[in-house]
């Protein structure tokens, strides 16, 4: 997604503003800035403060997991809320002074969701789009959220709002409908309430499909390929590569993976599996809580059933460049991608576009990813389920070469076809084309 948006910013000579990453002692509203390849960034730090009751706090203790169906892992707290509106008044502040009167504004993701509303609350009059990542909730899961409706009303500031899928867009519909009282066009998409008239509609996203085929051309790739061959000693290698998160139900596919291994025990000398788990928000600690059940996990299947000289599970908690990845993809025979829930995840569209054509490789996907909409010829699955999970390793690896191919070439097309250029360019003229009330 950033390669996408800075091709955009780049073609457009665009402004590109954001949180450094840095953490200071006081906030100082100073923002840095620097222009290459005629693309601005512009970025400000923020306090040890905002960092603990915005980012750790509001966004990923009590957004993150509402909006990925985890009521129970949900914290609401009075002051982590007042520091997420803190924290968007001032990059309000901050880039209010950047706009020019014909820029689009285009914001992205959970973090931002009320900036629109404080930049028009500072008179800015332009054209502004938000687009969110991750799923929308239920509404009997959102209204569980304290001040929902002050939330929600925010969003109806921007001009454009983009989902990831239909069942995301209905969400936020049915909520706007039965909880604000807003008036529904089904036909345009427009929901208005009172003098706030804003588009909502599904923009799945997609990779870059153009950039990534050439890195299986990279030696780094060719190299990734064959190292991960050569290290499996003729086994069969099934990838997973999600960042540690609960929401990715890593625990729930080891247990999956465990029950293949009983069903099947004669499997342990014809597959490996390999797990990449790249560490975030380590500050967090339902985070730390999964790094460790992973690594129990992991430990148990491989103590029952390891030999001398191979175990069944490969956990790797480190992350590899695209280039790498591009190469594990390839010399995997199954890419198992079973989130509890996802607002699209683009790791299966990777799977799927680093595969040899004339020997694809099998995808398993979680039925609650909202790649599930496009990948249907994918194996689909309950993550839930260890069965399920275990029911659909066994048939991946009983595929047909034919069928493989078959399957293969519906979903490459997708992928293909609905990359991320597409994406963006159906946003932004979307945007540019809309009439507010």
């Amino acid at each position: 997604m950033a390669g996408a948006l800075n091709a955009a910013l780049k073609e457009r000579r665009g402004l590109w503003f954001g949180w450094s990453g840095e953490e200071i002692d006081e906030h100082t509203g100073k923002v840095s800035t620097q222009t290459t390849d005629g693309v601005t960034t512009a970025t400000m730090d923020l306090s040890k403060r905002d960092v603990d009751e915005y980012y750790n706090g509001y966004a990923n203790a009590t957004l993150w997991p509402l909006f990925h169906f985890r009521l129970d892992l949900a914290k609401y707290e009075r002051e982590t809320g007042k520091g997420y509106e803190r924290v968007n008044d001032r990059f309000a502040e901050c880039v209010a002074s950047e706009i020019e009167p014909d820029d689009i504004i285009w914001v992205h993701d959970y973090h931002l969701i009320p900036l629109g509303e404080r930049l028009r609350s500072r008179g800015i009059k332009n054209r502004i789009g938000f687009f969110l990542h991750i799923p929308w909730p239920a509404t009997r899961l959102f209204v569980s959220l304290p001040h929902h409706e002050r939330l929600a009303r925010t969003m109806l500031d921007y001009d454009v709002i983009g989902f990831q899928t239909e069942e995301w867009l209905e969400s936020f519909v049915h909520y706007c409908r039965n909880e604000l009282g807003a008036e529904v066009d089904e036909d345009s998409g427009r929901i208005t309430l009172g003098d706030r008239s804003t588009v909502a509609r599904a923009y799945p996203i997609g990779i870059d499909w153009e950039h990534f085929s050439q890195l299986g051309e990279t030696g780094e790739a060719r190299q990734a390929q064959q190292r991960l061959m050569s290290s499996t000693r003729r086994r069969l290698a099934m990838i997973g590569v999600d960042r540690l998160d609960y929401s990715k139900g890593l625990p729930e596919r080891l247990d999956g993976i465990a029950r293949f291994y009983d069903q099947y025990p004669e499997k342990v000398r014809d597959l490996v599996f390999i797990q990449v788990a790249p560490p975030s928000r380590e500050d967090v600690e339902s985070y730390q809580k999964i790094r460790a059940e992973l690594e129990q996990k992991a430990g148990q299947i491989n103590g029952a059933r390891s030999e001398v000289d191979l175990v069944p599970v490969r956990y790797v908690n480190r992350g590899y460049s695209h280039a790498e990845l591009f190469g594990f993809f390839r010399a995997s025979k199954i890419g198992l991608v079973t989130p509890l829930r996802d607002g699209m995840n683009l790791v299966a569209k990777e799977y799927v576009a680093a595969q040899d054509p004339d020997d694809p490789g099998v995808l398993i996907l979680s039925r609650f990813a909202g790649a599930a909409d496009q990948l249907e010829d994918a194996v689909l699955v309950n993550p839930h389920s260890p069965d399920d999970i275990s029911d659909a390793i066994a048939t991946a690896l009983a595929m047909p070469l034919d069928e493989r191919k078959a399957r293969y070439e519906k979903l490459i097309r997708t992928v293909r076809e609905d990359d991320v250029q597409s994406w963006t360019n159906n946003f932004l003229t979307d945007l540019g084309e809309t009439v507010r009330n």
